[in-house]
């Protein structure tokens, strides 16, 4: 039944939630995705600009796409490869945010990943 009402629905739109930071404070986040048939486009807002999100796909119940975002560590600048992976549900998205790998921006070599923590976002649409 899930996945009918999926298929039938279109996630296409601004979704905002929010995300714990490091210190536990709450970060505002948002995404404008567009919805082809099983692709999914669009953008991840946080506080310092947007990010495309790519290799997005809903199949069934199931919304997977990433980000890769720019993390500071120290003095550096990695790329972090972010991993969402969720579900729609009474009207809202629920995400779970998972850091894949990072590779430092400045010669593209590799970097340490912070203990693989799940965070989970619950999204409710703007528009």
């Amino acid at each position: 039944m899930a996945a009918i009402t999926l298929l039938g629905a279109d996630v296409s739109g601004i979704w905002v939630g929010q995300i714990a930071g490091r210190n536990g404070d709450f970060q505002d986040i948002s995404f404008k995705f567009t919805q082809h048939g099983a692709k999914l486009e669009g953008k991840a807002y946080g506080d310092y600009g947007s990010t495309p999100i790519s290799e997005g796909v809903i199949s069934g119940d199931l919304i997977t796409f990433i980000v890769k975002a720019p993390e500071q560590a120290g003095n550096q600048i990695n790329e972090t490869r972010l991993r969402f992976t969720g579900s729609l549900r009474s009207g809202e998205i629920e995400l779970i945010r998972e850091r894949e790998s990072s590779t430092n921006a400045g010669n593209a070599g590799g970097a340490q990943v912070r203990g693989g923590t799940k965070q989970t976002i619950r999204l409710k649409r703007l528009i």
